[in-house]
C-alpha cells in the first residue's frame, strides 16, 4: 500500500466541517486499516466519527485515490463515467421529448442506439446502451423556456472511455441544441 502519493490538499471547509484535514483523517483511515475494507464498512467507521454521509463518502473517494486504490475517476464498482451538461432555451417539455421519444431521438441522436430503462417524465430517463454502459440523463427547468440537461454514459471500462464520453456527449448535446433550434 502506498502510504501517501502525494500531500493531500487542504481544505478549510472539510476541516470546520470535522475538525479535521485530509492529512489527520487519511493517517486515521490508515490506523484503523481502511485499506481492503468495503466501502459501506468505511462510511460507517467515519459516520460513527461524527462525519457527515456527504463529507464520508468524499473522504473515501479522496484516501482511496492518495493511496492508490482507486484511479481518479474511478467508481466504486472500478468502472469509469463520463458525460456533459447543456443548457438550451427552450421549455423542458420539449428537451424531455428529444430524449423519451425514440424517433425525435433518432433524430439528433443516430450514432447511439439506447433503450430505455425507467423514466420520470421531465424529471429523468436511464437507458442502457448496446456496450453494457448505461446512459441517464437529468432534466431541470431554469425558466419558462430554458432547460438544462445532465448526461452521463456509466460504465465504462477505463478513464480514456470516460474522457471520450465526455466529449462525445458534449458534441452529441451541442448537436441536440442544434436540431431543436431547428
Amino acid at each position: 500500500m502506498n502510504q501517501s502519493s502525494s500531500n493531500p490538499k487542504s481544505s478549510p471547509a472539510l476541516l470546520s466541517a470535522t475538525g479535521r484535514d485530509y492529512p489527520e483523517w487519511f493517517q486515521l483511515l490508515d490506523a484503523w486499516g481502511a485499506p481492503g475494507r468495503g466501502y459501506r464498512e468505511i462510511a460507517d467507521w467515519l459516520v460513527g466519527q461524527g462525519v457527515s454521509d456527504w463529507w464520508a463518502q468524499k473522504l473515501i473517494v479522496e484516501y482511496e485515490q492518495d493511496r492508490g486504490l482507486r484511479q481518479p475517476g474511478a467508481r466504486r464498482s472500478g468502472s469509469f463515467a463520463g458525460g456533459a451538461s447543456k443548457t438550451v432555451p427552450f421549455s423542458i417539455d420539449r428537451l424531455y421529448a428529444a430524449f423519451a421519444d425514440s424517433e425525435l431521438r433518432r433524430c439528433w441522436l443516430p450514432d447511439l442506439e439506447l433503450t430505455e430503462r425507467t423514466a420520470r417524465p421531465g424529471r429523468s430517463i436511464r437507458f442502457d446502451v448496446g456496450d453494457e454502459s448505461r446512459v441517464s440523463a437529468i432534466f431541470a427547468a431554469t425558466g419558462a423556456e430554458k432547460a438544462q440537461v445532465a448526461v452521463e454514459q456509466e460504465g465504462l471500462p477505463d478513464a480514456a472511455a470516460a474522457e471520450q464520453a465526455k466529449r462525445d456527449w458534449r458534441r452529441r448535446l451541442a448537436g441536440l441544441k442544434e436540431w431543436l433550434a431547428d
